[in-house]
């Protein structure tokens, strides 16, 4: 039997439209929000204790994930989210008629606007709702799964960090670096991108819960914003407080669109890595060659014995998917009119979808492929071998023309820079072979 109420199923009416469902963080956060607001309505003599415990009992068991079921509403739906703010409501209120032997429907002995929803509006608890459930995500889920990510990488950073091989720009050949230094490189990236992520949750902090309706607080006891933010960063153990300026973040929603655009850099970042990747697998026999990726599955129906990239593929997809994500986000949050913002329902989906699929993008590639990345060591040494940029050592020594010439008698004649570099005459073979050391030139200022 359905525990919801007239406005949601209102709602379900109105609105069907696909199958994109808020996100049940969304909700759960929602309930806990319902929790410290009736906990905080009681102290400050506005609710009954009897109310008090069957909304705490009721939003407690929403929050635990109880009764998923009964929040059937979809993400495309009144811009506020007013729908869903009261089928948790509508909820709340049932099920404290269940435990009352009360009729559903009937709002005793809690009625879901003036109790449940008291000292509140859906325009100050759904995008507070909003920033705890985006908080919580990126804390418990997405930064430790990074975190996880950048372990790995370093690993391959020490095991890797002897083994020399030929640099590339402009997709050329360029001089040698290590294959630990050009890992480093990934390592690091993604370790700014973290940071970058878990700086913008101070953003997220401040919440507008006590603002009601346009930021004002009407119908709100005095000290509910503060009581009601101290109480949430109890239950979540999440350093919550109450927002100074609560018409800024109920008007707008800058927060969310910056952390959008951390998740979005790093989309960016982790879209670079796998197509590094997949250049410097890309083989076995054709191609660069210089890194064995995991054999996780058949690459092809027809051709036997064909291993793709898919891991770096489902990746990309993911990447590329997130960068249009935050393009809506962006404009949702542009979209404001003066006291409102009516595209929170879209934000909201947008950036915890964003988490969750950076998450397990970032688990799947690495369990299946960052771990088991093994180099190509005799590709590896031939590329390096056949390097004409190892003269660019020479430069300082014999200058730029000659070393010019080195290089393209070598590359015409098709053989090694020594040996050109012989023929010409410009450098004693012993010097050479001093100067041009590739292991030396990876470390060129230790």
């Amino acid at each position: 039997m359905a525990l919801w109420g007239a406005q949601t199923q209102r709602s379900l009416l109105n609105f069907s439209i696909s199958g994109d469902l808020i996100p049940l963080e969304l909700i759960y956060a929602l309930a806990t929000i319902k929790e410290a607001a009736a906990i905080t309505n009681h102290r400050l003599k506005v609710l009954d204790k009897k109310k008090r415990d069957l909304i705490v009992k009721a939003a407690s068991e929403i929050a635990k994930g109880l009764h998923d079921k009964h929040f059937p509403l979809r993400v495309w739906q009144t811009g506020s989210g007013t729908q869903t703010n009261m089928n948790v409501n509508e909820v709340i209120s049932n099920l404290a008629s269940q435990k009352t032997g009360e009729a559903l429907g009937s709002h005793l002995p809690v009625h879901p606007n003036d109790h449940v929803n008291r000292s509140q509006s859906t325009n100050d608890t759904f995008p507070a709702a909003i920033q705890i459930a985006t908080v919580n995500n990126i804390k418990t889920m997405l930064l430790p799964e990074i975190k996880h990510l950048i372990e790995v990488l370093n690993q391959k950073v020490n095991d890797w960090k002897a083994i020399v091989k030929i640099g590339r720009t402009h997709l050329q050949d360029a001089v040698p670096i290590t294959l630990g230094q050009e890992v480093s490189a990934w390592r690091d990236q993604i370790s700014t991108a973290y940071l970058r992520i878990d700086d913008s949750l101070k953003e997220l902090y401040p919440l507008p819960l006590g603002g009601t309706a346009v930021g004002t607080g009407l119908n709100a006891p005095n000290k509910f914003d503060q009581e009601i933010a101290d109480e949430i960063a109890r239950l979540t153990q999440l350093p919550f407080q109450s927002a100074p300026n609560k018409f800024a973040i109920m008007a707008s929603h800058d927060g969310l669109v910056n952390t959008m655009s951390q998740l979005k850099l790093l989309a960016v970042t982790l879209l670079k890595i796998v197509n590094d990747l997949r250049l410097l697998s890309c083989g076995p026999r054709a191609g660069l060659a210089e890194l064995k990726l995991p054999e996780n599955e058949p690459g092809s129906s027809i051709m036997p014995g064909k291993v793709n990239p898919t891991q770096c593929e489902a990746m990309a997809m993911v990447c590329t998917q997130i960068m249009g994500l935050d393009v809506a986000v962006t404009m949702a949050g542009s979209g404001g009119h003066l006291q409102m913002n009516v595209y929170k329902p879209l934000i909201g989906f947008n950036i915890l979808h964003s988490i969750e699929l950076l998450n397990d993008a970032c688990k799947s590639c690495r369990s299946a492929m960052f771990e088991g990345i093994q180099p190509n060591l005799p590709k590896i040494q031939h590329d390096l071998d056949q390097s004409l940029m190892l003269v660019t050592s020479l430069t300082p020594l014999i200058g730029y023309e000659k070393a010019s010439e080195i290089s393209q008698l070598a590359h015409r004649k098709n053989i090694n820079l020594r040996q050109a570099a012989i023929e010409l005459n410009y450098i004693e073979e012993s010097e050479f072979n001093r100067i041009v050391d590739p292991s030396s030139m990876t470390n060129s200022h230790e």
